[in-house]
């Protein structure tokens, strides 16, 4: 499907920069609403509901105003719940009963990104015909319906509390974290005052940074991209555990009391391999970024392995298609379908711990042995809409990293879903041959994209 506005994950942008201006947003709002009364069947005389979640930016406040306004004219009604994780506005939805749940967040991004992302009644990311639905009808004219039939908005105001008890009752009834002091990082994004309190009402002493968000610092040198903080305030706190979100709280990154860090990958397998001794797993997807190592370790256990295109909503998409109920990606998107309809940070970090209680061991000795292989990954900007795949010189350079891997690793080039970037990824058994090869290849992209 072509994509005018949408992304992997909705739409993102830099704000005040189209799409993400006021009008914009108060037309994808009522766009989005006029595709939900086509497809809802609402008893005479009710309108659709949706709710409107969102994370800790200063542009979250204007975003949120145009988006209730479109939906208001569209004849929808709002419910408000102000900063809550994504993975919240996904639970929420589906416990309220209504028929579509918004997101306003650009998740790991700055704070000068934001972005919209949708939800269905089931608490899924929106089909990609629906998408295309909505995006056929941002660029026609607005009708506003009459004035008795506008959608009206109410703010839902025990959210935090309800997403704190559906987190808690993921983890086993039988089980507790007292006694383990654990470090938990909110990136000063939309956890901020909601997973420090489901860690410490399962009984963990909790030491909290990144709760400070002032609308200007989310994700700035804490969460999940920067997991260095956390390592740092585990190995000073002499903590046994450290947790990492990002500024939605949908990623997980965690650390162990040595201050070493586990992707979303090893954290994956953690879960994996814990679930495997109760009951069979019928298979698990990854992406094309999924480290080789994980693909080997699960083969190792008789666990299939399926990859999808990057972004968690492909992974959840061939989950469904497949029946199987785990999957992830390595920057933290984990997905354990026997718990949430989609990636919760909070949730997975839940699942890794019990784990852990159940083991009676350690972060290493969950994984049974399982060392990632050597993965680079370089960030190139690139102009909107660089096609890579149309400049010999870069084509010439991949075929020759490729032949020196020799089948020891894999090479990828992706463009972001999100932000005008083109990913260069090379991965072997050798970190120093993968190192030196993917900043080759990086400088030939960097070179042609100028």
């Amino acid at each position: 499907m072509s994509r005018k506005y949408f992304g992997t994950d909705g739409v993102r942008g830099r704000v005040g920069e189209a799409p993400i201006t006021p009008d914009f947003v108060m037309r994808l709002g009522y766009s989005a609403g006029r595709v939900l009364i086509k497809q809802t069947n609402m008893p005479s005389g009710e309108r659709p509901g949706v709710l409107i979640g969102k994370d800790t930016r200063i542009s979250g406040y204007m975003l949120e105003s145009a988006l209730e306004a479109g939906f208001s004219a569209a004849g929808v009604d709002v419910c408000l719940v102000g900063p809550v994780p994504t993975p919240a506005v996904a639970y929420l939805t589906r416990a309220l009963r209504l028929q579509a749940g918004i997101v306003i967040s650009a998740s790991h991004n700055p704070f000068y990104d934001n972005g919209i992302k949708f939800f269905s009644a089931q608490g899924a990311k929106l089909p990609d015909e629906v998408e295309q639905a909505i995006e056929a009808g941002i660029d026609q004219e607005m009708r506003c319906v009459a004035s008795a039939d506008l959608g009206r908005a109410r703010r839902i105001d025990d959210a935090r509390g309800r997403y704190i008890e559906f987190c808690k009752s993921t983890f086993p009834n039988d089980c507790d974290l007292r006694g383990l002091r654990i470090v938990v990082d909110c990136a000063h994004g939309a956890a901020y005052n909601i997973a420090p309190d489901v860690f410490h009402e399962l009984g963990a002493e909790v030491i909290s940074i990144g709760v400070s968000p002032n609308g200007l610092n989310i994700n700035s040198a804490v969460g999940a991209t920067a997991p260095r903080a956390l390592c740092d305030a585990v190995l000073a706190h002499r903590a046994d555990l450290g947790v990492a979100l990002d500024g939605d709280a949908d990623r997980l990154q965690m650390v162990d009391a040595a201050g070493r860090l586990y992707d979303g990958d090893q954290l994956l397998y953690a879960i994996v391999r814990s679930r495997a001794r109760h009951a069979p797993v019928k298979g698990v997807v990854g992406t094309l970024m999924t480290n080789l190592a994980l693909e080997h370790a699960l083969t190792a256990i008789d666990i299939p392995f399926a990859r999808a295109a990057v972004g968690d909503r492909y992974v959840v998409e061939m989950l469904h298609e497949k029946h199987w109920l785990y999957g992830g990606e390595n920057s933290g998107h984990i997905l354990a379908l026997d718990r949430h309809s989609t990636g919760d940070g909070i949730v997975a970090a839940l699942q890794v711990l019990a784990a852990l209680r159940e083991s009676g061991g350690d972060l290493a000795g969950l994984l049974g042995g399982l060392v990632l292989y050597p993965q680079v990954l370089i960030n190139v900007p690139v102009t909107k809409g660089f096609v890579w795949r149309d400049v010999p010189s870069i084509v010439q350079k991949l075929n020759e990293v490729e032949a020196q891997l020799r089948g020891r690793g894999r090479v990828l080039l992706r463009p972001s879903g999100t932000e005008p970037l083109l990913r260069v990824m090379v991965e072997g058994e050798d970190g120093t041959e993968v190192r030196a090869l993917a900043e080759a290849l990086a400088a030939v992209v960097r070179l042609a994209a100028q």
